[in-house]
C-alpha cells in the first residue's frame, strides 16, 4: 500500500511539472480600431502584419465599427499597412508584438496631426498643404485630360477632318475654359476649315469665330501670371497674333491685319520672325492695291532682315506699279531694277526667279546678279 501511494505521489508530481510546458504561451495576439481622417471607423478594410524577419503574414479584416483583433501572432517585429479597396492608405513599420496582447490603433486624424507638428506646422498650415496637394492633384489629372484632347484635335487637323478637332476642342473647353493653348487652337480649326466652306456666310462666320478665339487667347494669356514668367511668352503670344492678322486679312479687314502684324513683330523681334510677320504687312498691302505702303512695309522687312530675298522681288513688283509710260517705253521709278536684281543675286534659281527676269526686261533693265557688289575699275 505504502508503495502504491509513493508511486502516485511521483505520477502526480511528474504531472504538475509538467504542466507549466504544455500551457506555456508562445503566441501573442493584436488588436486595434481604424478611424480615418475624420475620426470615422474604416469599416470592411484590410491590416496586413508582416514579420521584418520572416516575412511571415496575417490579414486581418475590420468590422463595422473599424475593429479587427487576431490571436496566435509570433512574437517578432511587424511592418503593419492598412489598405481599402485594394489600395494602401497607411503603413506603420518596425510594430512589437510579445507575448502579451499588442493593442495598435490607426488613427489617420491623429497621425495627420502628428506629423504637421513634426514639420513645425499649425493645425491650419497643415490643412492648407494637404489643399495645395490636392489642389496640384487634380490639376495634373486635367492637365492630362487636355492634352490627350489636343492630341486628339491635332491628328483630326493634319488629316483635314476640321470638324472633329472643333467639336474635341469645344469639349475641352468645356473641361476648363482657361486654357489660353485650347483656345488658340480652335481658332485654327476653325480659320483653316473656312476656306472649305461653300456658303460665303458660313465662311465669314467661321473667321469670325477664329478672330474671337485668337482674342480669347490673347487675353488669357495676357492675364496669365504663369505665362507672364514663360521666357519664350512674347515668343508665342506674337504666334496668336500673327494668325489673329491673317483672319482679318482673309476678310478683307486690311488695317486690323497689319496691326496685329505689326504687334506680332514687336512682341518677337529676332529678325527672322519678325521679318516674316512684317512681310505679311507687306503682303496684305499689295493684295489691297495700297502701294506706297507695302514698298515702305517691305523697306523693313529688308531693314530688319537683308537677306529675305521675297522682300526685294515684291518690293519691286510695287514699284512697278508707279511706273509711266513714256512713249511706248515704261519709265520704272529709281530702285525699281536693284530690287529685282537684288532677288535674283540671294535666289539665282529660286521661284521668283524668271518673273523677276521678265520684270527687268519689261523696264529695259538687265540682269546683273551681282547687285550690290563693287564693279572693277574700267582699265585705261
Amino acid at each position: 500500500m505504502k508503495k502504491y501511494f509513493i508511486l502516485l505521489l511521483l505520477l502526480v508530481l511528474a504531472v504538475g511539472l509538467s504542466a507549466p510546458l504544455a500551457f506555456a504561451q508562445t503566441t501573442g495576439s493584436v488588436k486595434g480600431v481604424c478611424r480615418d481622417a475624420d475620426g470615422k471607423p474604416i469599416a470592411q478594410a484590410e491590416v496586413e502584419w508582416t514579420g521584418v524577419e520572416t516575412g511571415h503574414k496575417y490579414t486581418l479584416k475590420t468590422n463595422n465599427k473599424g475593429e479587427y483583433f487576431s490571436l496566435g501572432i509570433v512574437p517578432g517585429k511587424y511592418n503593419v499597412k492598412l489598405s481599402k479597396d485594394g489600395k494602401e492608405i497607411f503603413h506603420l513599420n518596425g510594430v512589437p508584438v510579445g507575448l502579451d496582447e499588442a493593442d495598435q490603433d490607426i488613427d489617420l486624424k491623429k497621425e495627420k496631426a502628428t506629423q504637421a507638428a513634426g514639420q513645425g506646422l499649425t493645425p491650419e498650415q497643415a490643412k492648407a498643404k494637404e489643399e495645395a496637394a490636392a489642389k496640384a492633384a487634380n490639376e495634373a489629372k486635367t492637365v492630362g485630360t487636355l492634352n490627350e484632347k489636343l492630341n486628339a484635335a491635332k491628328t483630326a487637323s493634319d488629316a483635314g477632318d476640321y470638324e472633329t478637332a472643333i467639336a474635341t476642342l469645344t469639349a475641352a473647353n468645356q473641361i476648363d475654359s482657361n486654357r489660353d493653348l485650347i483656345w488658340f487652337k480652335l481658332g485654327d480649326a476653325y480659320r483653316l476649315s473656312a476656306p472649305k466652306q461653300t456658303d460665303p456666310a458660313e465662311k465669314q462666320k467661321r473667321y469670325e469665330s477664329a478672330a474671337a478665339d485668337y482674342q480669347k487667347a490673347i487675353e488669357l494669356r495676357n492675364a496669365s501670371d504663369a505665362a507672364q514668367k514663360d521666357p519664350d511668352n512674347n515668343v508665342k503670344i506674337a504666334a496668336y497674333y500673327n494668325n489673329l492678322a491673317d483672319v482679318y486679312a482673309k476678310s478683307n479687314k486690311v488695317d486690323d491685319a497689319v496691326a496685329n502684324y505689326n504687334k506680332a513683330a514687336q512682341l518677337d523681334p529676332a529678325p527672322a520672325h519678325a521679318a516674316g510677320y512684317l512681310f505679311n504687312v507687306g503682303a496684305v498691302l499689295t493684295n489691297a492695291g495700297r502701294v506706297d505702303d507695302a514698298i515702305v512695309a517691305f523697306d523693313k522687312v529688308i531693314a530688319t532682315d537683308p537677306t529675305k530675298a521675297a522682300a526685294y522681288y515684291w518690293k519691286g513688283v510695287n514699284l512697278i506699279g508707279k511706273a509711266t509710260l513714256k512713249g511706248d517705253k515704261m519709265i520704272a521709278p529709281e530702285g525699281t531694277a536693284e530690287a529685282f536684281q537684288k532677288y535674283l543675286e540671294l535666289e539665282p534659281d529660286g521661284k521668283l526667279a524668271q518673273p523677276a527676269k521678265d520684270m527687268l526686261a519689261s523696264i529695259g533693265a538687265t540682269v546683273e546678279t551681282g547687285y550690290g557688289k563693287k564693279k572693277p575699275a574700267k582699265k585705261n
